[in-house]
C-alpha cells in the first residue's frame, strides 16, 4: 500500500530500515531533505556501495512504481525519454490511403496523437499516478554522454518535456528521483546545481556487519565478523577494485552454501573469485597474504572481545 513521505530525519531512517538498508545520518538526512523539498538526489561513490539499492528501497517502502533508466555510452531521447510507433503509423497511413482519406493535415495530426507515443521511462515518470509520483532511478550517469546530461538540465528543473509534434508535457507533481554516479567521469555543474548531493562511502565496520545480519541472516555470528573484517582489511590494501558492500553480500552467502563456520586460508583462496573480479587483485591476496590478513583480523576481533569483557 501506498504510504506517506517521511515527515523527519528519524522517519527517513525508520524508512530504509524498513527496507533492511542500513544508511548513515548524513545519507539519511540527504534523503529525507530531497523528498521534502522535491529535488532529485545526485549520489556519487564507488561502484557496490548500495546507491541503486536506495531507490529500490524507497519505491517499496513506499509503495511507488519504480522506473530505471540504466545508462550507458550513446543513449539517447528515443531510449530514455520517447519514440514514435513507426510501424503504427505506417499501418495507420495505409488504412487512411485504403479508405481515400487524402487530407494530409488531419492525417498528420492523428498519426503524431499521443496514442502512438511509445513512452520511456523519463516520460513515465511525469505521468500522474493513483498512488503518487512514482521514483525514477536514473543509474550511473557518468555512463552516458554529455549530450544527454545536457538534455536532462529541463526534466529536472522544470518537471517537463517538450516532443515536438504534441508540445511540452509537464509533470503535475515532481517523481521522486534518485540519480547515481560512480564517478567514471565528472558530472557537469549545471546538473549538479539541481540536485541535492551525497557521497555514499564504504560502510564502517560496524554498519557492514548489521547490513550482513539483514541481508545474510543465515550467517554464523563468527563467520560474518570474520568476512567483514577481512573485507574492511583487504578496502586498506592497494587493489584495482576494491569490494563493496554487493560483495561482501556475494561472499558470504557463498560461504553460507559452502557450509562454513568460520574462514581459513583454504576456504579464501577457494572463493576469491566471488569477492573480488580482477585476476591480478586475487593473485595478490590469495596464499600467504590472505592467511596473514585473517591472523590480523581475529588478533583485532579477539582484542574487540577482551575490551567488552573487561568493560
Amino acid at each position: 500500500m501506498p504510504r506517506a513521505l517521511p515527515a523527519s530525519v528519524e522517519e527517513t531512517l525508520a524508512l530504509l530500515q524498513a527496507g533492511d538498508y542500513v544508511a548513515d545520518r548524513a545519507l539519511a538526512t540527504a534523503l529525507f531533505l530531497a523528498l521534502k523539498l522535491k529535488r532529485p538526489l545526485f549520489l556519487e561513490g564507488e561502484a557496490g556501495v548500495g546507491k541503486t539499492e536506495i531507490a529500490k528501497v524507497l519505491a517499496g517502502t513506499l509503495g511507488r512504481r519504480l522506473l530505471r533508466l540504466q545508462c550507458y555510452e550513446g543513449l539517447d531521447i528515443a531510449s530514455a525519454v520517447y519514440e514514435w510507433n513507426y510501424p503504427r503509423q505506417m499501418i495507420a497511413i495505409r488504412l487512411a490511403e485504403a479508405a481515400g482519406d487524402r487530407d494530409r493535415a488531419a492525417l498528420e495530426r492523428d498519426i503524431f496523437a499521443r496514442d502512438f507515443l511509445i513512452e520511456r521511462p523519463v516520460l513515465q515518470a511525469l505521468e500522474p499516478r493513483p498512488e503518487g509520483p512514482p521514483v525514477l532511478l536514473i543509474d550511473e550517469l557518468d555512463r552516458a554522454d554529455e549530450p544527454f546530461e545536457a538534455f536532462l538540465l529541463e526534466v529536472l528543473s522544470d518537471w517537463q518535456v517538450t516532443v515536438p509534434e504534441l508540445g511540452t508535457i509537464r509533470a503535475e507533481e515532481p517523481p521522486l528521483v534518485i540519480l547515481t554516479s560512480n564517478r567514471t567521469r565528472e558530472i557537469h555543474d549545471a546538473l549538479k546545481r539541481r540536485c541535492f548531493y551525497a557521497w555514499v562511502d564504504y560502510p564502517t565496520a560496524a554498519r557492514e556487519l548489521e547490513i550482513l545480519r539483514r541481508k545474510a541472516p543465515g550467517a554464523p555470528e563468527r563467520l560474518a565478523a570474520e568476512v567483514v573484517g577481512f573485507v574492511q582489511a583487504l578496502r586498506r590494501q592497494d587493489l584495482f577494485k576494491l569490494p563493496g558492500v554487493a560483495e561482501t553480500l556475494d561472499w558470504a552467502q557463498a560461504l553460507v552454501q559452502l557450509d562454513t563456520l568460520e574462514l581459513s586460508p583454504e576456504t579464501i583462496n577457494d572463493t576469491l573469485g566471488t569477492l573480488l573480479k580482477y585476476q591480478d587483485d586475487i593473485a595478490r591476496i590469495q596464499g600467504s597474504e590472505a592467511a596473514r590478513i585473517l591472523t590480523q583480523v581475529r588478533t583485532e576481533l579477539a582484542t574487540a572481545r577482551l575490551g567488552q569483557e573487561g568493560a
